[in-house]
């Protein structure tokens, strides 16, 4: 399998046509709801990221969408069909809970996950350990004899290597370090790049904000937000940081109400009118601009908005899987 590692943009993958389509998902376990009326659609090669803290909903949405469980309620469409399981293998998915056989060597790892997505085994070793060889990892290696985060490694590439049309990974990034991220990150553009539709789950946003150019915003089994990252962080003002000489003057009736000063710096939110207007004042006022910097919201600020301080504060206490057990 060869996977471009550009950096090329999401958006130009987009094509109109859906990978996912999901309507009003529910899901009960036991009586209690985990799943409220989920609607979700996702393009043919897009990077599209769901974002919430563990017990949000993440985990059984995407299972619903694959046909590894059934809704109770709702409709789901992958690839145009209405039974994802029939069309296994056209999909790669990563679980949140690794496994792997730890006697295996890894490129029969790889060429068992492949087997499994219907890839003959000659066919599968050879790819595993070309892919193997590709990012660097030991071909002939026990799973055993690995460390957490290259068995991770030969999980996904196990996930990648019958060439799926639509990659989901939940919680991909749990337990890598900084490099093997980036090394992540870098894979999901290439990936989408060919034409490969990319879901995954996620509750650190830096990634999502990173890649994505569309994010789910899942809390208390409901998507409170989905649509583009642009749009998310476009609810919340820009924010504007101001340093004049003067410190008083007839130009401060220019700026928006709720102004804070700090000694000669002045914040505030972005005016409806934009930044011009306010220029204007404060150059015809004299107020001596020392310095001027807008700062648009982040995705994180917009997670805030959206979902509310209890969902961000459980997102940014989240732990890897491993630690949770």
């Amino acid at each position: 399998m060869d996977v471009a590692l550009g950096q090329t943009s999401p958006s130009r993958n987009a094509s109109g046509r859906l990978a996912i389509e999901a309507r009003g998902l529910v899901k009960r376990f036991d009586g209690t709801l985990a799943v409220d009326g989920v609607d979700l659609t996702v393009q043919v090669g897009a990077i599209y990221g769901i974002l919430g803290p563990n017990g949000a909903g993440k985990t059984t949405t995407l299972r619903m969408m694959l046909g590894i469980i059934d809704p109770d309620e709702g409709v789901r469409r992958v690839l145009g069909h209405d039974r994802p399981s029939e069309i296994a293998r056209l999909i790669g998915y990563l679980p949140e809970e690794r496994g792997l056989y730890p006697s295996m060597k890894a490129y029969e790892a790889i060429a068992f996950m492949g087997a499994l997505r219907g890839m003959p085994l000659k066919e599968g070793r050879e790819r595993g350990r070309k892919l193997l060889e590709e990012y660097g990892l030991p071909v002939e290696r026990q799973i055993r004899q690995m460390s957490k985060g290259m068995a991770q490694q030969v999980q996904l590439l196990g996930t990648l290597v019958h060439d799926p049309q639509l990659v989901v990974l939940d919680e991909p990034f749990s337990g890598l370090d900084a490099i093997n991220q980036g090394k992540l990150e870098r894979l999901i553009r290439g990936l989408a790049d060919k034409g490969t539709t990319v879901i995954f789950s996620t509750h650190v946003i830096a990634h999502a904000e990173r890649l994505c150019d569309e994010v789910a915003i899942i809390a208390g089994g409901k998507v409170p937000y989905a649509g583009s990252v642009d749009a998310a962080r476009d609810r919340i003002p820009a924010q504007v940081r101001l340093e004049t000489a003067s410190k008083d003057g007839p130009w401060r009736a220019a700026l928006p109400p709720g102004s804070k000063a700090e000694g000669n710096f002045w914040n505030f939110a972005l005016p409806e009118s934009g930044i011009e207007p306010l220029l204007r004042a404060l150059i015809e006022g004299e107020a001596g601009i020392l310095s001027l910097s807008i700062e648009r919201a982040g995705l994180h600020d917009a997670f805030v908005a959206i979902a509310g301080e209890a969902a961000a504060r459980a997102l940014a206490e989240e732990k890897p899987l491993e630690a949770r057990r």
